[in-house]
């Protein structure tokens, strides 16, 4: 299987400028860590930048029928965001169980909504993307998408040549696949370690195993971290295969102490999904190299209510 090249990654960054924020690399006063925010993106997650990729690369007749995707909320709101941008509609399924807020964000950048149980999402966008002739954009299974998402790596290694661990939540896969492509590319000392809810642990098995092992949807859905309850794609293992040095998990008391350590320490709003890998540098340094250390936050998109039960202290906040 042909995999994502740091040319193609390198194309990405030319299509998205201007679209999708080039954020900062902060360093914290606490830890030689680096953090880079995603979060700080206007939608307020990576998502975005293989949303507007993927929906930039395609043919424009193709493109100015409109496209459809289905998402947990960051890829929904990033395909929305990007849609409106190109002024075409688009039309997103979501889990039922989505966060509120996310779906209503969706919502405001003007997309189509259509809410159906969790296992059903994808089988759902496809009937969609049939029925009404729309371009389909998966979530983390696409070249454009992976290496929209690989241009998080091409920033961190232009920005810190000297990086030696990067840190990246896996969930689809996409986002691991792209930041591993890009530093193995470009910093190939540095290691690359993907970060997983142990309620998710999909990826790890599959590692371990040498092949994908699939983790019914149930088991997935356990997890605080509702951005990382997908499973990797064929096209995704072979890339995390390739590019990560280890994959590290973290429980949900992990996460939750790291959202209360990037609000208080770092002032930054993180959902649980973006605080996994920011949890691996706190509790697990003991799995990675000494040195400096990048931590990618994903995202900063979560309900108030959940935020609010988060911060409440608890044994393990730092």
């Amino acid at each position: 299987m042909e995999l994502v090249s740091i040319e193609e990654i390198r194309d990405a960054a030319s299509r998205i400028k201007g679209a999708a924020v080039r954020t900062p690399l902060l360093k914290q006063s606490w830890a030689s860590l680096w953090l880079k925010p995603e979060s700080l993106q206007e939608i307020g997650a990576f998502k975005v930048r293989g949303a507007y990729n993927a929906i930039a690369a395609l043919p424009e007749d193709q493109r100015a029928r409109g496209v459809v995707a289905f998402s947990s909320g960051n890829h929904a709101q990033a395909v929305a965001y990007a849609a409106k941008r190109f002024g075409v509609p688009a039309v997103i399924i979501v889990p039922d169980v989505a966060p509120r807020a996310k779906v209503e964000a969706t919502q405001a950048l003007g997309a189509e909504v259509i809410e159906v149980p969790i296992g059903d999402q994808q089988s759902a966008a496809l009937a969609v993307a049939e029925e009404r002739k729309l371009a389909f954009i998966p979530p983390y299974d696409h070249r454009d998408v992976i290496a929209g998402q690989g241009t998080v790596g091409l920033e961190i290694a232009e920005d810190l040549p000297d990086a030696d661990v990067v840190l990246v939540p896996v969930s689809g896969g996409g986002l691991a696949s792209g930041v591993g492509t890009a530093i193995k590319a470009l910093r190939p000392e540095a290691k690359v370690f993907g970060v997983e809810p142990e309620l998710a642990a999909d990826a790890a098995e599959s590692l371990r195993a040498g092949k994908r092992i699939e983790w019914p949807v149930e088991l997935r859905a356990r997890t605080i971290a509702d951005g990382l309850r997908a499973e990797p794609s064929d096209l995704t293992f072979a890339h995390l295969q390739s590019v990560l040095d280890g994959i590290i998990t973290v429980t949900e008391d992990e996460i939750r102490a790291a959202v209360r350590t990037l609000a208080h320490r770092s002032r930054l709003i993180t959902e649980p999904s973006g605080a996994t890998a920011t949890a691996a540098f706190l509790f697990h340094r003991d799995e990675f190299p000494e040195g400096k250390t990048v931590s990618v936050v994903s995202g900063g998109n979560l309900d108030p209510a959940t935020l609010a039960e988060i911060l409440v202290p608890s044994r393990l906040t730092r």
